[in-house]
């Protein structure tokens, strides 16, 4: 019996299922979950992460850490931890360029892997295992010791199983899946609904048919995160697509082989999604007392110095590798492509002051 075959069965026997259940069985089911039966990774995979378009992308990162960490006061011992490694060439390029600029860094640091996927685990036990630097792998984020941390994450939040409310009769009631006369998956308004004050402002004027995405796993993960910062000191740093402020729109999807499929039709063979809502991510931190900052992701690669390290990466090499330089950095950063539609929110505790914050910035 296939992952569809079984949650047609449970909608059956126990009623129509949220959203976010639908996407944790798709991604996460032991038997046929996305993360846990395919190769999502890469140019054979169904997408392609900004670390696996271009090194600069984990290099200009490894500079921020190593910036981040001289605003900690350049501590003895800190944790560098990442969240939903992938296949590790993030840090792999962090730690290359790291051990390139400063030695100090790289013997204060303690490296740790925050990864669910025992399959991906070891996918980046040999991709790091060239490091001489101690690395170790831990299930989640409260796993992490206390202490000075730097935490970096890419496409970490979107994945996180969101749940979704749709305007009906003029009230927000919550979005369900359920199953037609011919067991196929179909989307259903179901009975539960929001409290009002959880949506945005507009609400009495959004009209029948508008989706609101809510995400309490995103958030509640934002506040372990922001509450370590907070008692131990520290910054984050975490990049996703998404929106800076709330509103309306269904931004479900499914991707398979690099083109959209539909989300209901195979479920556990495609990457399943929903755009991060960079504004709830910040007010969690907000309410552990850390300050925050965003920016889109081409405005900070630009900042960090993209352009001169494409310059530099392209110093006497043939014409065709000086193009593909440029079609990286276009998609790394350009508007028209990951520049705007990516997002990136630094965390840090009040006292450290790292780019992009500006000095004497306090939480809202």
């Amino acid at each position: 019996m296939n992952l569809k075959q079984r949650i047609v069965r449970q909608i059956k026997a126990t009623g129509p299922i949220s959203v976010a259940d639908y996407m944790a069985f798709c991604l996460f089911d032991k038997d046929g979950g996305y993360y846990t039966t395919q190769e999502p990774f890469g140019r054979d995979g169904d997408f392609i992460t900004a670390p696996e378009i271009s090194q600069m992308f984990g290099e200009l990162i490894g500079v921020w850490c190593i910036e981040a960490w001289q605003a900690l006061g350049s501590p003895q011992h800190f944790i560098l931890c990442e969240m939903g490694p992938g296949r590790g060439t993030l840090m792999s390029d962090l730690l290359r360029t790291a051990g390139k600029i400063s030695s100090a860094f790289m013997s204060a640091a303690k490296v740790m892997m925050v990864e669910l996927s025992e399959r991906l685990t070891n996918i980046q036990q040999e991709a790091l295992a060239k490091y001489p630097v101690d690395i170790e792998w831990r299930k989640s984020i409260s796993e992490i010791p206390a202490g000075p941390l730097i935490l970096i994450a890419n496409e970490l939040f979107d994945a996180i199983p969101s749940r979704q409310y749709v305007k009906s009769n003029g009230h927000f009631v919550e979005r369900m899946v359920s199953v037609d006369s011919e067991d196929n998956l179909i989307f259903a308004a179901g009975s539960g609904s929001i409290e009002t004050d959880l949506l945005p402002n507009d609400r009495a004027v959004a009209p029948d048919g508008s989706i609101f995405e809510i995400a309490p796993a995103r958030n509640a993960l934002m506040h372990q995160i922001a509450d370590h910062i907070r008692q131990g000191r520290g910054a984050a740093l975490l990049f996703d697509y998404g929106h800076l402020q709330q509103g309306y729109g269904d931004t479900l999807q499914a991707l398979s082989q690099h083109t959209p499929v539909d989300t209901l039709t195979t479920p556990g063979t495609a990457d399943l999604t929903t755009h991060v809502d960079f504004y709830s991510l910040a007010q969690s931190a907000h309410a552990e007392g850390c300050k925050t900052s965003a920016m889109t992701q081409g405005d900070f690669l630009i900042a960090m110095g993209l352009l001169d390290r494409a310059g530099v990466l392209g110093q006497n090499k043939s014409l065709e590798f000086q193009d593909q330089l440029r079609i990286d950095v276009e998609r790394l950063a350009g508007p028209d492509q990951m520049g705007n539609l990516f997002k990136v929110l630094c965390v840090a505790d009040p006292a450290t002051h790292t780019f992009p914050f500006i000095q004497n910035e306090t939480a809202d």
